[in-house]
Parts: structure tokens; sequence; C-alpha cells
């Protein structure tokens, strides 16, 4: 029988300038363990340069982090022009649950502040496997605190 696949989304209204709030999630490899360091210990690029295509990094998570503890994760594509960003996770411990498992960050402008819409798309390891909502649930409350993170002067 084959595993069942699915698809979450979310889309997330953020006060941060929209170009400010790009280059954050660009700069993700080093603005997310000192911005929070409860949710990840530390984000080290194995290939690339972390920001493009290609570029591999390897996340460990801190305590705060639900289900996952190390993952790594490749950039399959980034669209500085529509602001897309999008990764697969190819080895860690969510790879139990999901055979595959790869999201989607866009960005659209919206008045002073930005619109993000967040998606996952995954293949579950076994039909008894839920569906990530508690990733969807982390990815919301970074991406809600990388707001007021990025909204300091």
């Amino acid at each position: 029988m084959a595993a069942a696949t699915g698809k979450l989304e979310v889309d997330i209204e953020v006060k941060s300038n929209p170009n400010e709030f790009w280059e954050t999630i660009k700069d993700s490899t080093i603005v997310f363990p000192k911005a929070f360091p409860n949710d990840y210990k530390s984000i080290e690029v194995l290939e690339g340069d972390g920001k493009s295509v290609g570029s591999v990094r390897l996340i460990t998570y801190g305590d705060g982090s639900p289900l996952v503890k190390v993952s790594k994760e490749k950039i399959d594509y980034v669209d500085e022009e529509k602001k897309i960003y999008g990764y697969s996770v190819i080895d860690g411990g969510l790879l139990k649950y999901y055979k595959t498992f790869k999201c989607k960050l866009t960005l659209t402008p919206k008045g002073d502040g930005s619109f993000v819409k967040w998606s996952c798309e995954f293949e579950k390891a076994r039909e008894d496997i839920p569906d990530p909502s508690v990733i969807k649930d982390f990815a919301v409350k970074n991406l809600l605190e990388l707001d007021v993170y990025s909204d300091k002067p």
C-alpha cells in the first residue's frame, strides 16, 4: 500500500518590510541561532554558501523544537524577484516519519508589511503517521518571532 502524501499551507501577515524580511530569511543560517537560541542550537553550511540553490545546511535544533533534533536541508529554489524560497529535508530525524519533505516560503509585499505563505509537501513513511501540523506550527511561531526580531532597529 502506498504511503499517504499531503500538503499543509498557512498564510501569515507580518509587519516587517518585505525586502528586509526576505534578507533575514536568506540569512537564516546566521540569524536563526542568534534570534531563537531555544529553537536552533546551530545551523552549519555543509555545501555552497547557505543561501543559494544547491546549498546544504545541517540544522541542530534546540530544546524548543518538537519532533526533530537534527535535520539536513538542501535549498532547491530561490527566486529573488518573486521572493520564493524552497528547500527539502534530505537527512535527519524527520525522515523517520516522512519519506519526502519539501517546504516553500513565498513573500508578497502588502502595504508596509508582508504576506508570507509557508507550505510543505510530504509523503508519510507509514499510514499511521500524523500530518506534520507540529512542524507547521513551529514554522508559524518562527515567522512571527522573526517579524518581531526583524522589526527591531
